[in-house]
């Protein structure tokens, strides 16, 4: 339980942005920790056993991102 809370701390790369939160700009691609780049290993940790509970975690905060960015201006 504790390791999927863990991937709610992908968020903590917010502080570093002017404002921490702005409605209308998409989490993806802006800040470092949900760069194009890491997105593909969040998704390689979910299918190594040691870490696929972190891994799933992780990807789904960043469906739960790219869902928000979605709907950004609705």
């Amino acid at each position: 339980m504790l390791t999927l809370l863990a991937g709610m701390l992908l968020d903590i790369d917010h502080i570093f942005a002017n404002p921490i939160f702005d409605p209308n700009r998409c989490s993806i691609g802006f800040h470092p920790l949900h760069s194009y780049v890491l997105i593909p290993v969040y998704f390689g940790l979910a299918f190594w056993k040691k870490t696929r509970l972190l891994g799933l975690a992780l990807v789904i905060h960043i469906f739960a991102d790219t869902v928000d960015c979605l709907f950004i201006g609705f």
